[in-house]
């Protein structure tokens, strides 16, 4: 699995069906490269801010798109479920949190619709803030890492009609665009709007 600034050292057999997980189905953008780039934040918040629960919020990341297929609606339940089943199998003295761990990536399944104060104001709620933040950070990449990661996503869905394909995404990309806030934590709404907005506004002008 992708080196970062660990909290825990995962179990031989635990990395590797992380491994495996990543790589059924292949993945043109839920991939381990996009667990990679949320690793390099991670560790940007253990430098600054922190996490409350770095143990939990890094092991969600780290299952959050385990089970990914683009033609099923609860890849996030099923990923959760996988979490939980596999902490409890590898890490069962580690004091581990496993319903927060499975609550975190369950809520991935609502980006686009949650708001900040749908979250206490305290380091739990923070940490909730910033993990879901992280996962919607290549929204405010790059126009070229953007654009790759939406010719990720189209791929991902090539089994769908391109017009339905592209009236649903157009939807959902400017749905994102009209909301007041696109990112929930402070510091990820001051470091990646902006830069969120332009792409969005350019992709919204483009699906045909």
């Amino acid at each position: 699995m992708v080196p970062a600034r660990s909290p825990l050292v995962l179990p031989e057999p635990l990395d590797a069906a992380l491994v495996d997980a990543y790589g059924n189905p292949p993945r043109a953008y839920h991939s381990l490269d996009h667990i990679e780039a949320l690793l390099r934040l991670y560790d940007e918040v253990a430098e600054g801010p922190g996490w409350a629960q770095p143990r939990e919020v890094y092991l969600a990341m780290l299952f959050h798109d385990a089970i990914y297929d683009a033609r099923r609606d609860d890849n996030e339940a099923r990923s959760a479920a996988m979490a939980a089943a596999e902490i409890a199998r590898w890490l069962p003295d580690a004091g581990i949190d496993i319903p927060r761990v499975a609550e975190l990536i369950e809520l991935t399944a609502r980006h686009g619709q949650l708001v900040a104060d749908d979250f206490p104001r305290d380091p739990r709620g923070d940490d909730t803030r910033r993990f879901l933040d992280c996962d919607m950070a290549i929204l405010g990449a790059s126009p070229a890492a953007f654009d790759a990661y939406d010719r990720g996503i189209a791929a991902e869905y090539r089994h769908v009609p391109r017009w339905t394909y592209a009236l649903g995404r157009r939807r959902f990309l400017k749905g994102l665009l009209a909301r007041e806030r696109i990112f929930l934590d402070d510091g990820f709404h001051a470091r990646f709007d902006a830069q969120a907005r332009h792409n969005l506004r350019r992709a919204v002008t483009t699906k045909r």
